[in-house]
């Protein structure tokens, strides 16, 4: 996988953070990259960002920010996860933040994932972090840490406990409740009353882990303004700073997010080339139509970050290759019918396949992440 600035160590650069390009190498001296260039790295991640001038200010006083993100292990890992998160955190680091990375395993349990089986919680966790390893996310100079939930929050149980038991104090069941979609649950879903800790305690991780940061999806953000909202409670002038990432689609129409649990709906990381084509091959990708197409979605999220172009080839007289730089050739190309799906799937199977190779190969060679694959493959997927 050459080139890839996901990957790459050396040569990257910002080229245009608001298209999602390249974010650049964690390699480059973060006192090299003025304020403005570390914001628009930032920025250019969230889809929203609650608040941009809380943002610069923060870069201003704060050479190494703390990010948070958290992850459930809860089954095989799928492209918006694997890829999207790794850009993401390079994007970070390269920028001078320093990124905490929350392996729920007791959000997990509580969520019922996995049967609510913590040795098998334990497996896909550690599953998860092989991917990333092998995918390119940028761990170099302890710019990163993996830290598990339970073992965190035993060592230091005195300070934790006290502060969720507040965050519950401070807020009705209602306020509480509408957070439940920060678990893939609705409203209308019969919680547990286990279900009813997990949005009090994910919203103490974020001061637990003194994040000045919240760096998740947008299907977090209720729980993340619950945490900007216990700022006022407590009188607290530094609230955290939200930027949430778009969420990937899944392949087939009107399915507004990937799912593990629905294969069609996702390429999974250590998924072949063939089921990679296959799956392209399949998606929702109507000519000439871009709102609600997942596959222009996964070239402006996925291919053009991390390879800062999207090279289809045609024949001569289909007009021949063509490389984009930006998005919005592309979707000009698109809208007009200049390029159409029958050239575009090919060149984005191909593209994910780069993507996914390496990760492919490590699996089959490494005993250890080969032993955690048949495993977690082996768990049934829950809810």
């Amino acid at each position: 996988m050459e080139d890839s600035p996901a990957k790459s160590t050396e040569s990257s650069s910002v080229s245009n953070p608001e298209n999602g390009e390249s974010s650049g190498s964690a390699s480059n001296p973060t006192h090299e990259l003025d304020l403005e260039r570390r914001f628009q790295i930032i920025r250019s991640i969230g889809e929203e960002c609650i608040q941009e001038d809380e943002l610069r200010n923060l870069l201003a006083k704060k050479p190494e920010p703390i990010c948070y993100d958290g992850f459930e292990p809860s089954g095989r890992m799928h492209i918006a996860q694997g890829v999207m998160k790794t850009i993401n955190v390079n994007k970070l680091t390269s920028s001078g933040c320093r990124v905490k990375i929350w392996i729920a395993d007791w959000f997990a349990k509580l969520n019922n994932k996995m049967g609510g089986d913590l040795k098998k919680i334990e497996v896909v966790g550690r599953y998860l972090i092989e991917i990333w390893k092998a995918v390119g996310m940028n761990l170099e100079g302890g710019k990163v840490e993996f830290l598990w939930s339970s073992k965190e929050i035993n060592s230091r149980a005195d300070e934790y406990w006290p502060l969720v038991l507040d965050i519950a104090q401070k807020n009705n069941l209602k306020r509480i409740i509408r957070c439940s979609q920060i678990m893939g649950r609705s409203e209308q879903d019969e919680l547990t009353a286990a279900q009813i800790f997990y949005p009090c305690m994910q919203c103490a991780d974020i001061f637990f882990l003194k994040a000045d940061i919240c760096q998740l999806g947008m299907d977090q953000r209720k729980v993340n303004v619950l945490a900007r909202e216990y700022c006022d409670d407590i009188k607290r002038k530094n609230k955290p700073i939200i930027v949430s990432h778009h969420m990937l689609p899944g392949l087939q129409q009107g399915q507004e997010k990937m799912s593990k649990s629905d294969p069609s709906s996702s390429i999974l990381m250590e998924d072949e080339e063939a089921e990679v084509n296959v799956k392209i091959k399949k998606a929702y990708c109507p000519p000439m139509i871009v709102e609600g197409n997942p596959c222009l979605e996964y070239i402006k999220y996925l291919i053009l970050p991390w390879f800062n172009e999207f090279t289809v080839e045609r024949s001569e007289e289909n007009g021949g290759n063509k490389s984009f730089k930006s998005y919005e050739d592309l979707i000009t190309d698109y809208k007009s019918g200049e390029l159409h799906p029958a050239d575009l799937k090919p060149a984005l199977s191909k593209a994910l396949n780069k993507i996914l190779e390496p990760v492919r190969e490590h699996f089959k060679k490494d005993s250890n992440a080969k032993d955690l694959l048949k495993r977690v493959k082996a768990y049934r997927v829950t809810k």
